[in-house]
């Protein structure tokens, strides 16, 4: 088992430097001077911007200026924002438990619902059920994540008013973060009301960052689960006369689970993406809404030390999905 987890570690070396290289790339392919933004409407004569280029680094060669930026990654240092000067590390661990704490209630309703959704329809293929557990699914596979978002937000929030539109908890309550999720720090705040707050302020990110996933996952779970249901020994179970949630539930749904927790753990990134916009949709603050800000304001450290974070924490999701295949099917470590 250690030799197939080094094997795994081993390949993450190569994507890292892989990713550090498009995240330098990224932001310098976009139009702008950071300089010329810093400085907003005030005139900024070529001296002083000959000064601020060198003081930042900008004027050096990009191959320089690269190979910097890789030996401070090596060293743990992602640098720090050319606007607010704070390290980009600071602000990303700051802002992260907000994101996790959205992707992490989008993927729990993704899996809920998509994986007996698609048990469901494997059951009861080809009929009407079927169809329609699946049709929905490709059209919420379809919706783009702006126009989804804006459509709940203008039914819910704006035409009956049943939830608010931005933000993670109402103004009314203050209290200090413990933890970073409004959730959790709203329940152990004691404050009367300030735990419903925040999960009115969650369900239409929630939504609409699940949305996606969900469809993902049950469509991947039907045909899994299509697949197995075909199998010998499901057919020699049934003969047996075991009950059908011991056939569907534990031998042929716990063969299954492979290709379905390869897609959970893919879906990772999916909703670390899909963050980027449902946070700004919702004006959640979080990493997503912070590196949109900071593209705009060409702020190259924060969005090279973002998006190598983000990297990060995708390869180790992938990583532990890996491991866990050798757990649930010993024959892959081989």
């Amino acid at each position: 088992m250690l030799r197939f987890i080094f094997g795994r570690l081993a390949v993450l070396v190569p994507t890292f430097i892989g990713v550090s290289i498009i995240a330098f790339s990224f932001i310098r392919l976009l139009p702008g001077d950071p300089v010329m933004l810093m400085s907003g409407e005030r005139v900024m004569s070529p001296e002083r911007h000959t000064q601020l280029m060198a003081d930042l680094g900008l004027d050096r060669p990009i191959y320089i200026q690269y190979f910097d930026y890789l030996v401070n990654l090596l060293q743990g240092d992602f640098g720090s924002s050319i606007v607010t000067k704070r390290a980009v590390l600071t602000d990303f661990l700051q802002l992260f438990p907000a994101t996790v704490e959205l992707s992490l209630c989008a993927i729990i309703l993704a899996v809920a619902l998509g994986v007996p959704a698609g048990v469901l329809a494997a059951v009861k293929r080809g009929t009407w059920l079927d169809q329609t557990l699946m049709g929905t699914a490709l059209v919420g596979y379809s919706m783009p994540i702006f126009w989804w978002g804006l459509l709940l937000v203008i039914f819910f929030s704006g035409y009956l008013g049943w939830t608010p539109v931005s933000g993670r908890i109402s103004l009314m309550y203050f209290f200090p973060q413990v933890t970073g999720f409004m959730l959790v720090d709203s329940l152990i705040s004691g404050q009367a009301g300030a735990f419903k707050s925040a999960v009115t302020y969650l369900i239409l990110p929630t939504i609409v960052l699940a949305t996606i996933p969900l469809a993902v996952i049950a469509r991947q779970t039907r045909s899994a689960m299509l697949e197995v249901l075909g199998e010998d020994y499901v057919r020699t179970a049934r003969s047996k006369g075991l009950s059908p949630f011991r056939v569907i539930g534990i031998h042929a749904l716990r063969n299954a689970l492979i290709p379905v927790v390869t897609t959970i753990g893919l879906q990772v990134g999916v909703l670390l993406a899909g963050a980027i916009l449902t946070e700004t949709i919702f004006s959640w603050p979080g990493i997503g809404k912070w590196m949109v800000d900071s593209v705009f304001k060409r702020d190259y450290q924060v969005v090279q030390g973002g998006l190598m974070l983000i990297a990060a924490v995708i390869m180790v999701v992938n990583l532990i999905v890996d491991v866990l295949y050798g757990f649930i099917n010993p024959r892959i470590r081989y």
